[in-house]
């Protein structure tokens, strides 16, 4: 009898703890604030991983001295890496890894008959930004290494049909992009906390299922950040696939633990911390 008691209470708690809800598109999501894993493996993390990875917040205040990707490519010259959109130059550079994820998006755009993309900015070499900080000032542009366009993991889309904010493609972006991993970094309602005014076009990676939390939950990274640095350690299920995600204040070299046998990625927040995905 204790033991069904005890049983009965351990569920009750597991029902509390596991808070269950509902994203945009109804896929459910599951935050559990503690999870524990059975059998783990040492993980050495390293003060160099603050400043790698695809979560690196770079704005006004925090900067990065070399891109967060190495197969920046120019696209113009490697027309067979493009996908069924424009090119407003022949200057555009970008990610190999990155245009592959931005070309799925465009072809599920393109299956809900919205199609007149087109790339207007992507990578920019720090020499690049600096002059185009030189020409348009401040209130325009940011310093070199201060820009997200020098991570390599941003680009500027627009639409051959119009301006990104009345366009089908600005609205088709906005409420889909996060599905791969891209989130629309600069929303109209969100100045206050990323200093930039509204910038429909400009999106930016930053991978599942990060994506998926911060536009359930309405964060820019921002406020991600801070939200992983609160919680210390959440888990999800997007999509089917079960994540575990644990931030880490990193002063030094250190070895932490996680789940025997899974895959994992790590990345740096670029002012203090690591975050470390663990999944299926």
């Amino acid at each position: 009898m204790k033991k069904s008691r005890l049983f009965l209470y351990i569920i009750i708690i597991g029902i509390v703890v596991a808070i269950m809800w509902y994203d945009k598109n109804n896929k459910s999501i599951v935050y559990i604030e503690q999870t524990h894993e059975e059998g783990e493996e040492p993980l050495q993390i390293d003060v160099e991983d603050i400043h790698r990875g695809e979560l690196l917040l770079v704005n006004e205040e925090h900067g990065i001295e070399k891109s967060a990707k190495t197969d920046i490519v120019n696209l113009f010259e490697n027309k067979h890496l493009i996908g069924d959109y424009g090119l407003i130059d022949n200057k555009i550079k970008l990610s190999k890894e990155i245009t592959t994820y931005f070309n799925e998006m465009i072809e599920a755009a393109k299956k809900d008959g919205v199609n007149n993309f087109l790339i207007s900015s992507g990578y920019r070499e720090f020499q690049e930004q600096t002059k185009l900080y030189q020409e348009m000032g401040k209130d325009y542009a940011l310093p070199a290494g201060f820009s997200e366009h020098q991570l390599g993991l941003a680009l500027d889309v627009g639409s051959s049909a119009g301006s990104m904010a009345e366009a089908e493609e600005g609205v088709w972006i906005a409420e889909n992009a996060w599905q791969f991993g891209f989130i629309l970094r600069y929303p109209e309602e969100k100045k206050a906390i990323t200093g930039i005014e509204y910038e429909p076009w400009h999106i930016r990676y930053v991978s599942k299922p990060h994506s998926a939390i911060m536009y359930d939950k309405d964060f820019v990274l921002e406020e991600y950040l801070d939200f992983l640095r609160e919680k210390k350690q959440i888990s999800t299920t997007v999509d089917g696939k079960n994540y575990h995600i644990r931030y880490y204040p990193v002063s030094k070299s250190m070895t932490v633990n996680i789940p025997k046998n899974h895959n994992y990625t790590i990345s740096g927040d670029n002012v203090g911390g690591v975050i470390v995905t663990v999944y299926d």
